[in-house]
């Protein structure tokens, strides 16, 4: 009896863990969002150019997702996995605090998309395996780990930038991530999560992963949601690039109201995450979903009309709640209807999907912005959030559908 009592406690234990890390690997990215303005007025860059940077981390992510989850399904070491997927993504922003060079800017980026590959892979299926019936509650608190890093940062960062020059931010900002790497590998780092319970967990050969994966990449749900979700990500990093650009740029707000006004689009998403996993378990995926894209898309023309007005402003908040809230919905979707003996490689190719999404939508949103001005790009986000709730809408229920 207290043998049984432990287990579960020792599982929430290893959540938080995985949901404290998981939130490190989306404070850098949302420190760097914020940066984005300041290296781009020091460095003379257009918003192409600035758009291409985030291009460049997508891509480096896209091409090393599937490989990612290759090394997750046939390895095993998920605790050390997910140790070494944090100081990854931790260190190159260190290097980017010493580089004058647009190029060697690139190069960081990239070599953040790299490691930030590791992570989803790992960590989603661990908790899917801990957590069979309750996919959508607990990859939402997973989520709401990476909604807190986002929102987080950026309050935290404007305010440094008050005080610091962006390079002595930087640099400062690696400390948290090191830290909580070594506590992931000290606590996790030789444990193999989810094996424990599960043999379909467990690595398996070569052999064994090539026949699974031939089978998987048959999979009609994982096609679909893996598009859907691609053009989904598109619609995020593009909004994510331009959204602190434009209120820098064109409602002259300072670095704190910028760190201010994302917070409210994350904190949003935050209260949105655990509503909308809860509600996916009892309700279905596809119709939370498909109400969540809609509602985006209506927010994102409302954005685009109210201009530089404080209705602007007040979308943010409402564009956040709904956008985020379908993360973690896709997640469980997409594990229910794949083998759990490849929940690496299913979440590597959602996010390598993910990843070719995000790398275009900043640099064609970046293209639109040049030619049409910074508004223009709302128009944009509203058409690719369309899109995907388009796949989603196609995407079978259950996994005897997928595989028909």
């Amino acid at each position: 009896m207290l043998a049984a009592q432990a287990a579960p406690r020792q599982h929430w234990r290893e959540l938080w863990l995985i949901t404290i890390g998981h939130g490190l690997t989306h404070w850098y990215p949302a420190t760097f969002y914020l940066l984005l303005p300041l290296i781009g007025n020091e460095l003379g860059l257009s918003y192409s150019e600035i758009g291409l940077i985030m291009t460049c981390q997508y891509i480096a992510s896209a091409v090393a997702n599937i490989p990612g989850g290759v090394l997750v399904d046939t390895v095993g070491r998920k605790g050390l996995l997910m140790a070494v997927s944090l100081f990854w993504v931790g260190f190159p922003y260190l290097l980017i605090g010493f580089t004058h060079s647009y190029a060697m800017l690139l190069v960081c980026v990239a070599l953040v998309g790299f490691g930030n590959s590791l992570w989803h892979p790992t960590a989603i299926p661990t908790l899917g395996s801990r957590y069979p019936d309750r996919k959508g509650l607990v990859l939402s608190l997973h989520g709401m780990g990476g909604n807190v890093g986002d929102a987080i940062a950026p309050v935290v960062i404007g305010a440094a930038l008050a005080v610091f020059s962006w390079r002595h931010v930087v640099v400062l900002n690696v400390a948290p991530g090191l830290v909580v790497a070594l506590l992931m590998f000290a606590y996790l780092g030789t444990l193999h999560l989810g094996a424990r319970k599960s043999p379909a967990a467990q690595s398996q050969s070569l052999g064994q992963y090539a026949a699974a994966l031939r089978e998987l990449l048959r999979n009609r749900a994982l096609v679909l949601l893996s598009i859907g979700s691609a053009f989904r990500t598109m619609t995020q990093s593009a909004l994510l690039t331009f959204l602190p650009v434009y209120l820098a740029h064109e409602m002259r707000y300072s670095p704190a109201v910028v760190g201010a006004c994302l917070f409210a689009l994350q904190a949003a998403g935050f209260a949105a995450a655990p509503v909308a996993g809860h509600m996916s378990d009892r309700m279905g995926r596809k119709q939370i979903l498909i109400g969540a894209m809609a509602t985006s898309a209506v927010v994102l023309v409302g954005m685009a009309f109210a201009g530089t007005s404080p209705v602007f402003v007040a979308l943010i908040a409402v564009l956040g709640f709904f956008l985020y809230a379908t993360r973690p919905v896709i997640q469980a979707w997409l594990l229910e209807t794949t083998p759990k003996s490849m929940g690496g490689s299913s979440i590597g190719v959602l996010f390598g999907a993910q990843a070719l999404g995000g790398a275009l939508g900043p640099y064609l949103a970046g293209v639109v912005a040049d030619r049409h001005g910074l508004p223009a790009t709302f128009y944009f986000l509203a058409v690719t959030i369309v899109i995907a709730n388009l796949f989603v809408f196609w995407t079978p229920h259950r996994r005897d559908e997928a595989l028909a």
